[in-house]
């Protein structure tokens, strides 16, 4: 199959070639010492250099460190411990007013109106006149001003236009057609839970989430309002017909029905630190609908905003002391599928990627979540990930 694929750019997409930085983690040694083996040190650094060569798309780089727990310079602790007794606070509050605000308006908009309940679907998406409106204006701009209040004050947007999407349309020969067509969805790199307000600010789509999502206070009601797919790994019956099959209908419906929200799809299916793009999975690509590629990154000088290998409080806690935080976003041209990529959503999907590592300057790496987690468990001390390391090898 990889022949069959297009040299979207002249610009060749870089491959992983990551420039790592290892931190001093060592593993437990289980044997009693008096004092601590050289030796030993060394062979746990190697491992955790080792992986982190591997992995390298989820390392942290920042001041913070390894999951956020590197020795902090002392000017950095002394603006921490200011942040954390005056930002973090304020934060808090204003960021907790927004959602009670917005969880309101979608109480009030939802009065006497049924959900929808098709199988992994349950939500308002369906609503329309003012209560969708509403719902979605207001969703639009509390979205952004959460942001703001987190401290993303500024977002630098781009929109490239791209000869590749423009060539890839024209060798259809119906190129005046296609750009009448509506996109059934938008397909982003994935570097934090930050993505979702930034795109819930600038188009309000419909996402992916777990199930136990709806059920949570405040945010149960507004992601159903936003017309979430919910995942339900735990049933295997036949009776569903799985979560594929339901965004691909959604993507459809969107591309058909310019009323309904579009799909907001992750095809990496994890968080790396911004640096790197992961194997796409097809199932944004499925439908054959044109899709909206963006990418999302994340400046930084002290803390990352990407959650790749820290934990959600210490993460939330870190960018909510910082002052200022930056993100950047590139909107490439729809991007509308030759006869040969709708009939291979693989190859869709592959064309898409690359082109997004070549337009964002990212470097496409084929690791997922498997690996992701056997880098988490490195860090947490599991001293059998060795031996699971090289058997990945062979």
């Amino acid at each position: 199959m990889e022949s069959e694929l297009k040299d979207l750019n002249s610009k060749p997409a870089k491959i992983q070639q990551p420039d790592t930085t290892h931190d001093d983690t060592s593993s437990k040694d289980d044997r009693p010492l008096l004092k601590a083996d050289s030796s030993s040190t060394a062979a746990a650094a190697a491992n955790i250099h080792e992986l982190e060569k591997k992995f390298a798309a989820y390392v942290r780089n920042d001041v913070y460190g390894t999951m956020g727990r590197g020795e902090l310079p002392l000017k950095e602790k002394i603006m921490l411990g200011i942040s954390l007794v005056t930002l973090l606070p304020l934060r808090i509050v204003f960021g907790m007013s927004l959602v009670v605000v917005y969880y309101l308006i979608c109480r009030i908009c939802t009065m006497f109106s049924a959900p929808n309940q098709e199988e992994e679907e349950e939500g308002y998406a369906h609503l329309g006149g003012w209560r969708r409106a509403v719902i979605v204006r207001s969703g639009r701009f509390l979205s952004r001003s959460l942001l703001f209040v987190v401290g993303f004050y500024w977002i630098t947007e781009t929109h490239k236009d791209s000869a590749n999407t423009k060539e890839n349309s024209k060798t259809e020969g119906t190129h005046q057609l296609e750009e009448q067509e509506r996109p059934g969805a938008i397909v982003s790199n994935h570097v934090s839970y930050l993505d979702i307000l930034y795109h819930m600010s600038s188009s309000f789509p419909s996402f992916v989430a777990k199930r136990s999502v709806a059920k949570i206070p405040l945010v149960g009601l507004i992601s159903k309002c936003l017309g979430c797919v919910y995942v339900q790994r735990e049933s295997k019956s036949s009776d569903f017909k799985g979560v594929a099959g339901v965004v691909t209908d959604r993507v459809r419906e969107a591309h058909h029905n310019g009323s309904a929200p579009m799909m907001l799809l992750f095809p990496e299916g994890t968080t790396t630190n911004g640096d790197y793009l992961l194997s796409f999975k097809t199932g944004a690509f499925l439908a054959g609908a044109p899709v909206v590629p963006v990418i999302l990154r994340y400046p930084y000088q002290r803390f990352s905003p990407a959650w790749d290998s820290i934990t959600g409080v210490r993460h939330v806690v870190f960018l909510l002391c910082q002052f200022v935080n930056h993100m950047e976003v590139t909107h490439l041209p729809t991007y509308y599928p030759s006869q040969q990529e709708k009939d291979d959503p693989k190859l869709y999907a592959n064309n898409v990627r690359r082109l997004m590592a070549t337009e964002g300057n990212l470097i496409m790496s084929d690791i997922g979540l498997a690996e992701k987690r056997i880098y988490h468990a490195a860090l947490n001390g599991n001293n059998r990930l060795p031996s699971v390391l090289h058997q990945k090898d062979d």
